[in-house]
């Protein structure tokens, strides 16, 4: 990859600033899913076993109110963080001023430090997330070098990111990317520009709106894009077929016929579809081929469909996944989202690159996260990836 990444730098003795995705769920002080921290432990343990001084800050959820701070406050995760690396971990609560300043002059080679959640920024006139340029170059004075492992971020151009990057290469300082982001980069990046055929897409999710760029986009580079989810019936009204009470979005039904067009035999849509007369778990379901009857909702994928599906996943050489093929949060309707998750575990001889919550979340499930090549940190910013956007804070980081 042609971008600076941490391994290129020379950390020892310097005050390295890292920009992390310790966005994670916190209730009530308690972390409910700490893997953003531990992906970000290779790169943070790179810096501190080559006595760099690890300065760390991330967001934490989206701060609008004064009261929103007790909730959001990095102080958990520093103490999670602790844990993990079997080491103290100073914790600043604050986002800038003296008591930042000096916890940072006090640092010793080989010592972490995580000051406030940077959102706290955006209560006065959202300076974090208008990448303000007062508070990116605020920040970037703190440090000698900036790496920044947060992809998770990658699509939102912020002062934490951007901000600090354009400061710190207008002081001649170095801008890397963390083991992280170079990983992202590589395997997303490899998988859309210089992809193993055959390649196949997978997408899900809800909203043809949601995914129009990212489909248009593989069209060109994939030789097969499976959709599912409830986006499936959008395409099923562009085709004519009747969709009962299923999720579509009448506004897009002509762009799904233009997609369906510039594809050709491209596209695979379910032939078959769990259904039901309610968006409930308990009302009975049944599994229905062709049109949707009328008083029925389409809720998940059937067998036929999964099959099929799994047919033309059998020779791919890359695969992409993102979104789930059904309601996957109800467990009556999670069965073609496990059975594709499981069957990518399968692909020995493939590349196989995951993103997107349910999609990550049912790989996780499953239990087949060992067995897939990636699995991305970053939903919005993956989708982005694969629809060929340039992601501002992957632009920012310095090139070789």
């Amino acid at each position: 990859m042609a971008k600076l990444t941490v391994s290129d730098l020379d950390v020892k003795d310097k005050k390295v600033l890292m920009r992390v995705d310790f966005n994670v769920p916190v209730k009530d002080g308690v972390i409910g899913d700490d893997n953003r921290i531990v992906a970000a432990l290779p790169t943070i343990k790179y810096i501190i076993e080559h006595d760099g001084k690890a300065i760390l800050f991330s967001h934490l959820g989206r701060v609008k109110t004064e009261d929103d701070k007790k909730a959001l406050t990095m102080r958990p995760v520093a103490q999670r963080l602790s844990d993990l690396l079997g080491k103290p971990v100073t914790f600043v609560p604050a986002t800038r001023g003296k008591q930042l300043e000096d916890a940072i002059a006090d640092m010793k080679d080989g010592d972490v430090l995580l000051f406030e959640n940077t959102r706290f920024e955006d209560l006065d006139g959202k300076k974090e997330s208008g990448n303000n340029a007062e508070l990116g170059q605020y920040w970037a004075s703190l440090g000698d070098e900036f790496v920044n492992d947060a992809f998770g971020t990658a699509h939102r151009e912020h002062a934490s990111n951007v901000g600090i990057a354009t400061a710190m290469k207008a002081a001649n300082k170095p801008v890397a990317a963390g083991f992280l982001m170079e990983k992202e980069i590589k395997f997303l990046g490899n998988a859309v520009d210089n992809p193993k055929h055959p390649f196949v897409a997978i997408l899900g999710g809800a909203k043809v709106s949601d995914k129009i760029g990212v489909i248009d986009h593989l069209l060109d580079k994939a030789d097969k894009v499976i959709i599912g989810g409830g986006m499936t019936y959008t395409f099923y009204a562009a085709k004519g077929l009747k969709i009962g009470n299923s999720l579509v979005e009448k506004d897009k039904i002509d762009l799904a016929k233009q997609i369906l067009a510039k594809a050709g035999d491209k596209i695979v849509l379910p032939t078959d579809n769990v259904v039901a007369e309610k968006f409930d778990n308990d009302v009975p379901s049944k599994v229905v081929e062709g049109d949707i009857p009328n008083g029925y909702m389409a809720l998940d994928i059937g067998p036929k469909s999964i099959k099929a599906f799994e047919d033309v996943l059998i020779d791919a050489k890359t695969v992409v996944w993102n979104g789930p093929m059904g309601v996957f949060e109800m467990s009556n309707y999670a069965k073609g989202t496990l059975e594709v998750g499981k069957f990518l575990g399968t692909l020995s001889d493939a590349t196989t690159i995951v993103g997107g919550g349910d999609s990550t979340a049912a790989v996780k499930q499953l239990g087949v996260g060992d067995k897939l090549t990636h699995i991305s940190t970053g939903g919005g910013a993956s989708l982005e990836y694969l629809e060929g956007k340039t992601l501002p804070g992957i632009a920012a980081i310095s090139d070789k």
